[in-house]
């Protein structure tokens, strides 16, 4: 212990020092930014980066790969809050109490209840990944294709929690996002599946644009749709300067601190991810809550959740990559290719052969964590100036936006053509007040689910026998049904009141 605690120190201290702090401080800081504009992912930003840092020491090129993922997944909440624009999938979920409170003028709380979950989930998967990462890699191993497919149903169960107050509509919803996400080549197969001979569709439907036309776009149409009353002074402009109080603070930290540790446990499962994170923190935040019916009208742990659980993911994602060699998510993928250019093979060999770089990427995932909560906290006054602008200047920049983050991901015109035709499906479900979220969710999971479903019976040669031979598998079922139940009895409680009230007017 006494050897750990002086090889972390001067990792920290090394961390901290001219040669490698001011390029871990850029790289937050550049995350942050490419994280709030929709379209570029932390994927995208390590990825263009990591040539970069070729000619550099292996410690300060891994720590500004890592502050650019830190700085990207806190960053997609700003553009979800202040424009209902998620910048990164992972922030998909922060859309729907992170905005609705900006709406009540209270993006600056939105805000700092984002900055501050991110720092301590993100900081929380770091004190993971230092102290027990062998022991979770260990278990890691020992999640195979079933498991990950119970994961993803149990992220599917989520559906029940964001329908809003139909949960036909959003079943309908979910559907037709599973139905959209079996473009694509078949997974074992390779055969096209309804990709109408458009090679763009063969790796799938392009999350970002879908993404992006639903919750950015089909807002921009609905506002246009009004005309005249863009000009008016709304919500938007009655901005109030509150920030997150010690008293929320308190109430808002068992929450934050159980999604954390949610998304560390998901991140540090290969083939999951931040978005899968944060759509599942959310619903366990929502399940658990006292407050049900505030989620979706600005519910501050509808904010906290999803971020806690999103940032959780960088420390948890390390943890294979680091013990086993394994990328837990797409950034890690990268940041495995990083290392190995750099001379430097993932795995258990590399705790016992490079001690000291073991250590300063930890240093400088605690450290970035740190950079991330100051930049995030001091950026709140000038990133709440957008709020601040009237509708009729802020519709033409997310439309600009839209169309710029959809072409950038891929470089493609059809990219902004998806986008254009999920705004109008998303504007076409506001009249029909059906929720959009659902279809994002179920595009999301549904690959993973379909994957984990085909290799597990290939695994058992057709059997359905992983189902109840599976200790984990069975685990995860139980808390399936448990999610289930839970929702069925609250929706149940909910239209007996509704009846009630309906009977008494």
């Amino acid at each position: 212990m006494h050897d750990f605690l002086a090889h972390f120190g001067a990792a920290l201290a090394g961390t901290l020092s001219p040669a490698i702090l001011p390029g871990l401080a850029l790289g937050v800081a550049g995350g942050i930014a490419i994280g709030a504009l929709p379209g570029l992912t932390a994927t995208m930003g390590v990825a263009v980066l990591l040539p970069l840092t070729f000619g550099m020491p292996a410690s300060v090129g891994m720590a500004v790969l890592i502050g650019v993922y830190v700085g990207a997944i806190y960053g997609g909440s700003i553009s979800a809050i202040l424009l209902k624009t998620p910048g990164t999938p992972a922030a998909a979920a922060t859309v729907f109490d992170g905005h609705a409170l900006a709406q009540q003028g209270l993006a600056a709380k939105a805000l700092s209840i984002s900055t501050v979950a991110s720092f301590i989930g993100g900081l929380l998967s770091a004190a993971v990944l230092v102290t027990v990462s062998p022991i979770l890699a260990r278990m890691a191993l020992a999640i195979s294709a079933p498991e990950r497919l119970m994961l993803a149903l149990f992220g599917l169960t989520v559906i029940a929690s964001i329908s809003g107050n139909s949960l036909v509509k959003g079943l309908i919803a979910g559907i037709f996002g599973l139905l959209v996400s079996t473009a694509g080549l078949d997974y074992v197969t390779s055969h096209p599946r309804f990709t109408y001979d458009q090679l763009e569709l063969f790796n799938g439907p392009p999350i970002i644009p879908v993404l992006v036309g639903l919750f950015a776009l089909s807002e921009a149409f609905a506002q246009m749709e009004k005309g005249a009353a863009l000009n008016a002074t709304d919500a938007y402009r009655a901005f109030k300067r509150q920030y997150l109080s010690w008293t929320e603070f308190k109430g808002l930290l068992p929450v934050i601190l159980k999604s954390g540790l949610i998304g560390t446990l998901i991140g540090a499962i290969p083939g999951a991810g931040a978005d899968i994170a944060a759509f599942v923190t959310y619903g366990e935040a929502k399940r658990s809550s006292p407050d049900r019916e505030m989620f979706g009208k600005g519910a501050l742990s509808g904010i906290a959740a999803p971020e806690a659980g999103n940032n959780g993911v960088t420390g948890g994602a390390m943890i294979p990559l680091l013990t086993l060699g394994v990328p837990g998510d797409a950034v890690t993928a990268i940041l495995l290719g990083a290392l190995i250019i750099q001379g430097l093979q993932p795995g258990p060999l590399l705790f016992s052969e490079k001690p000291e770089f073991v250590h300063g990427v930890f240093a400088a995932l605690v450290v970035g964590n740190f950079l991330m909560l100051a930049f995030g906290l001091l950026g709140i006054k000038l990133f709440c100036r957008v709020v601040e602008l009237k509708k009729s200047h802020v519709i033409p920049m997310i439309v600009m936006l839209s169309v710029v983050g959809s072409f950038a991901m891929n470089n493609s015109v059809f990219d902004v053509w998806v986008c254009l035709v999920f705004g109008v499906i998303g504007y076409l479900m506001q009249k029909a007040e059906i929720p959009s979220s659902p279809i994002i969710l179920a595009i999301i999971l549904g690959p993973m689910a379909e994957i984990s479903l085909r290799q597990s019976l290939l695994m058992y040669e057709g059997s359905y026998a992983f189902l109840w031979t599976r200790p984990i598998v069975l685990a995860f079922a139980a808390v399936i049904a448990l999610s289930l139940w839970s929702t069925w009895k609250i929706n149940r409680q909910q239209r007996r009141a509704a009846k009630e009230a309906a009977w008494e007017g």
